[in-house]
Order: structure tokens, then C-alpha cells, then sequence
């Protein structure tokens, strides 16, 4: 399981286990950023909360009465909305809370697996690919759990193109960063997820294909509902290339067989998470809406109220 680091205060920064956000020097954009990220938590959230989303804080101490969330050798992406052990830290002092929300890649779970996952008593499995994808890879589902499919991209399948430069596999990723907030079908998906989430009992779960794009830009979303710092954001959305590293390295060196090393090096993007695809769908966000409320409000269709409803379940 990746270390983790210790709760800290949302004014300070403090070391971290976790993959840092690389590209944070840029001033001007910074700025701007800032104040975006805290416009939207000024209307986000509750009375009384406030703070800079770019404070850094590194997740919780492992309590004795809070196990990890168990690592699937066969779902290699699934992990805890909430982060490590004690939940990662809000702006204001308060900790996510634990066992409500779970992210996954394709739940291709074995015998070993599905037995441990069925004691997170996870009612509601929400899978976010596309019908050609569900065919070729269909979920293993929870004991018990219902299932709900939401084509984000709304295409009858996907598969990711070939490129031959690493410069034209990250813009492309990008672009799909971009996608899920100025796409129709992006924005009615996320809408309803968002939806489902907020009225739904129990444990639930989110997943696409390998849990770091459309699942990952669902994580940052309910994670800035959370009033989590910015900087944790961006290291929680990079933590899927240290659960992933594994099958990144399987892929590559199948690719690098294949087709040769250029080629392998070019489609690297493609199968791992970068800090600019992430910071594409904010700024994107920020663009258009100019503030992340404006963006769950007036994109998604997402009332205030379950607004209201997702933070107090993701706050203890």
C-alpha cells in the first residue's frame, strides 16, 4: 500500500509520500487559480468554511481502528475516495470520511478479490465506459451491489488512437480533459453520477476503464465538493500511476515488442496521468464557468441541495 503522510494543518505545508504536483511555479496562473478555487468553495460549501485550496496536507495516520482499504491485485486502481487510514484533510480543519466512496478500473475481480470486496458492503456500482468497452471487459460485480452504466463519452466505444509523437498523446489527453467539461454527453453523465451518488444508500462505487481519466476527473470533482486542498487533489489524481505502475509497465513492454521504442515512448501519455491533464479540465472549468459551483450548477444540472448532500456525506 503507498505510505502515507501525516494529517496537518490546511494553512501549512508539510512532506508528503505522495506523488507532488511537479509544475506549481508559475505565478501568474497560481494566482488565478487561487482565487477561482476559492470563489467556488465560498459558495460550495457550508457557512464558515474558507481557506486556499492550494494549501498541501498529505493524508492521515494509519489508526488501529481504521484499516487500509485492501489492495486488488486484480482491480489494481481501487482505492478510497477518502484517501489513507484516518481520510485525507479539508481546509478547515475536518477529515473525509471513510467507506462511503470507492474509485476503480474495471472490476475484473478473481475469487480471492470479489471475496474481499464484498466485505466493504459496496451497494451501488456506477461504470462509466462505453458499451464496446463493457463488451469486451464486463464487470465482476459485488455481492449484493447494483449496477449502473453511464456512457461519459457518449460513443458507442472507445479505443485510444496511435501517435507517433509524446507531444500529440498529451494534447490528446488533454483534449479529453477539456471533453468532460464542454461535452454534452460528458456533462449529462457526470450530472446524474453526481446525482446518484448524493441519493444513494450505502457504499458506492465509481469506475472506467483502467479508474484515472473519466473516473479520475469524477474524483477531483468530489474531492473540491469536499473542500480538499488543491495540491491533494492534483496528488490523489497521480496516485493512479503509482497503483497502476505494475500494468503501465506491462503495456509498455508489450508495446515496445510490437512496434519498437519509439512508438512505445510516444503512447506513454496515454496510459499514465500527468498534472497537465488534470489542470486542463480546471482551467477549462475555470474558462468557461468561472467558478466550480457555476460549473456543477449551470454545466451538470446539479442542484445545490445535493451539493449540500454529497459534502455532508464526504466530511465526517
Amino acid at each position: 500500500m503507498p505510505a502515507t503522510a501525516k494529517t496537518c494543518s490546511p494553512s501549512r505545508r508539510s512532506a508528503s509520500t505522495f506523488p507532488r504536483a511537479s509544475q506549481l511555479s508559475n505565478e501568474a496562473p497560481l494566482a488565478s487559480r487561487r482565487a477561482f478555487l476559492k470563489r467556488s468553495a465560498s459558495v460550495l460549501l457550508v457557512s464558515g468554511m474558507s481557506g486556499s485550496l492550494l494549501s498541501a496536507c498529505g493524508g492521515g495516520n494509519l489508526d488501529a481502528d481504521q484499516p487500509a482499504t485492501p489492495r486488488l491485485a486484480s482491480v489494481d486502481n481501487f482505492r478510497d475516495l477518502a484517501g489513507a487510514a484516518a481520510g485525507y484533510p479539508t481546509v478547515d480543519g475536518k477529515q473525509m470520511r471513510r467507506g462511503a466512496f470507492y474509485r476503480a478500473n474495471a472490476l475484473t475481480l478473481n475469487t480471492t478479490d470479489r471475496a474481499t470486496i464484498d466485505r466493504l458492503g459496496i451497494a451501488s456500482v456506477y461504470d462509466l465506459r462505453t458499451p464496446g468497452e463493457i463488451t469486451r471487459t464486463a464487470d465482476i460485480l459485488p455481492s449484493g451491489a447494483t449496477t449502473q452504466t453511464l456512457n461519459v463519452l457518449g460513443i458507442a466505444d472507445f479505443v485510444a488512437p496511435n501517435f507517433e509523437t509524446t507531444g500529440a498523446a498529451v494534447a490528446f489527453m488533454e483534449s479529453q480533459a477539456r471533453g468532460y467539461v464542454t461535452g454534452a454527453a460528458q456533462r449529462a453523465a457526470y450530472g446524474a453520477l453526481l446525482t446518484s451518488l448524493a441519493e444513494g444508500p450505502g457504499a458506492q462505487l465509481f469506475h472506467s476503464n483502467a479508474g484515472k481519466d473519466r473516473a479520475g476527473w469524477v474524483a477531483a470533482l468530489l474531492l473540491s465538493i469536499a473542500n480538499v486542498p488543491l495540491d491533494v487533489i492534483m496528488q490523489d489524481y497521480l496516485l493512479s500511476n503509482v497503483y497502476l505502475a505494475p500494468s503501465i509497465e506491462t503495456q509498455t513492454n508489450r508495446l515496445r515488442a510490437q512496434d519498437g521504442d519509439a512508438i512505445a515512448s510516444a503512447e506513454a501519455p496515454l496510459m499514465n496521468v500527468q498534472e497537465n491533464y488534470l489542470q486542463a479540465g480546471f482551467d477549462q472549468v475555470q474558462a468557461i464557468y468561472g467558478t466550480m459551483v457555476s460549473y456543477l450548477t449551470q454545466g451538470l444540472g446539479v442542484s445545490q441541495t445535493t451539493i449540500d448532500t454529497l459534502h455532508s456525506r464526504l466530511v465526517v
